[in-house]
């Protein structure tokens, strides 16, 4: 583990259209001590020619390949051949503020956490802001996670460098894989704390999972009975609050 060094982790399936806004994002940072593992996920479309054009010109930028095996699988292959004593996930089509890291770090040592998270924009597929921002709680503890995922995927940041390195579940079929992963992070102190500040872009999809709602909500459900191992009332109130927060956050798509 290199001490100060951010291994952020992209999974990217067929996602030519968007990594090289993302990649560019990562570039941008002011922090720079970090590394970027981008792993291909079985991709048929041109998405390895447009990486390894970046990785032949910046070293910090690594680049794996497996065959298709979901969003988790290649998460993990990512988090396995990490070197940082950060661990970041940023998905192929997401973007980040200049001072995400910078910013993030500074949280972190401020709140002497192992786990911050930060508010967002929501983006379009064509990079248009849409939706009101996703201003984040100033603080959760395993509690608040038990009935919603309060950190959006992007926004999370990790130092494995006193609990080691956090795992995601691939046996949940890279469905709820990241809130499974920021709970159980989050259980490690039992709390985490959201930076106010809007530090990230997060991009909403017509056919990505949050854009199909009637097979979210089964998901979900199954989340609460089957992971969380809660009864029939408290996952379908659960459900209920999961739901009224989801209307208000993506209200029009």
């Amino acid at each position: 583990m290199t001490k100060g060094l951010v291994s952020i982790i992209t999974p990217c399936y067929n996602g030519a259209k968007y990594i090289s806004e993302t990649i560019d994002s990562v570039l941008a940072q002011t922090y720079t001590d970090w590394e970027m593992i981008i792993i291909d996920d079985g991709s048929k479309d041109n998405s390895a020619e447009i990486v390894r054009d970046y990785v032949e010109k910046d070293s910090r930028i690594k680049f794996l390949q497996q065959e298709n095996a979901g969003s988790a699988a290649a998460r993990n292959n990512g988090i396995r051949n990490a070197d940082g004593q950060y661990i970041a996930l940023l998905d192929a089509d997401d973007l980040w503020e200049p001072s995400f890291l910078q910013e993030q770090i500074a949280f972190m040592t401020e709140k002497e956490a192992v786990c911050v998270y930060c508010s967002y924009k929501c983006i379009d597929e064509n990079g248009n802001e849409i939706l009101a921002p996703v201003i984040c709680r100033p603080e959760i503890t395993t509690k608040n996670m038990m009935v919603t995922n309060y950190i959006g995927c992007l926004s999370g940041l990790y130092d494995c460098s006193k609990h080691g390195k956090v795992y995601l579940k691939e046996e949940l079929k890279s469905l709820r894989d990241d809130y499974a992963y920021w709970l159980d992070i989050v259980k490690l102190e039992d709390k985490a704390y959201g930076n106010q500040k809007l530090l990230a872009r997060y991009r909403v999809l017509a056919n990505s999972t949050t854009g199909n709602k009637k097979k979210l909500i089964k998901k979900q459900y199954r989340f609460y009975r089957d992971y969380l191992k809660l009864g029939v009332f408290k996952s379908t109130v659960n459900l209920i609050r999961w739901g009224l927060m989801g209307l208000k956050k993506y209200k029009g798509i």
